[in-house]
């Protein structure tokens, strides 16, 4: 299945334990997050070409880079390597065929004001997405407060390939808007979602289930407002992903293979 995907924080043999019997289910990978990685780009390239190879070649999503960068950063140097870094993450993808690239926003509540921050924001993407297509690139909130500025940023990157990756379990620990309030600012900008539960408290990424966040309500209406959404679950052991999994069969009343129906989604829901 092409709109379900498995984030890469697996060890490889659990890695090949679930996306080998299907071929179908894809690969989020979090390689060319890391900078070490980054440093020695053409070694990684081939060495990611060998790992997928051995996964199956899976359909491909890639996590893009996020540690010390921030793209609406009011330093021109940290702004350069910001924008170093995510360039270096998109070639890797284009390279790949992976289908789109997740960032984080950067958001650091108790350091930036929300005050030109959206606008800022959109420069950066605006610039980065200019001359580029293919991929979908989504930017992800983490410890982001509030849904109005995510809108206001889609609202002023003019790029069709822009959209957003929304992470459920970041919103259910930090957020102080409710998950529908976010699911209904984003309006069908919406491409991408991370699935993961907590209590919250802490950013726990457990399988669904596990935690309290009402998935039975939420996915379904995420589904019916955004056409043609992907998913990864985003959990640390093959228990929880796999659990996870279970839960989203039950959740769309069909097997996971027929997830991104949304009408099956909608009707099993009522």
């Amino acid at each position: 299945m092409k709109d379900l995907f498995i984030s890469d924080l697996l060890p490889e043999q659990d890695l090949q334990d679930i996306l080998l019997p299907d071929h179908e289910t894809g690969l989020e990978s979090i390689c060319f997050s890391i900078a070490d990685n980054l440093d020695r780009f053409s070694e990684t390239l081939r060495e990611e070409k060998e790992r997928l190879h051995r996964l199956g070649d899976p359909p491909l999503t890639l996590h893009g880079p996020f540690l010390d960068l921030n793209p609406m950063c009011y330093d021109s140097l940290v702004r350069q390597a910001t924008l170093r870094r995510f360039s270096q993450a998109y070639e890797a993808a284009q390279i790949l065929g992976a289908s789109r690239i997740v960032y984080h926003s950067g958001m650091i509540p108790t350091v930036y004001y929300l005050e030109g921050w959206a606008q800022r924001m959109a420069d950066f993407w605006n610039h980065f997405l200019n001359g580029k297509s293919g991929i979908t690139v989504c930017m992800e909130n983490v410890l982001d407060r509030y849904a109005a500025p995510f809108a206001e940023v889609c609202s002023l990157v003019e790029h069709p390939d822009f959209g957003i990756c929304l992470d459920l379990g970041h919103i259910w620990c930090y957020s102080k808007d409710p998950l529908p309030s976010w699911i209904a600012a984003l309006d069908g900008r919406i491409r991408h979602v991370h699935v993961h539960d907590n209590h919250r408290k802490a950013d726990e990424h457990l399988a669904i289930g596990r935690g309290n966040l009402p998935f039975s309500q939420t996915i379904p209406v995420l589904a019916a407002q955004n056409p043609g959404l992907s998913w990864t679950i985003e959990c640390s052991t093959k228990e929880d992903v796999l659990c996870s999994v279970a839960a989203l069969e039950k959740i769309s009343g069909r097997p996971v293979h027929s997830f991104n129906s949304t009408h099956s989604i909608v009707r099993s829901s009522n």
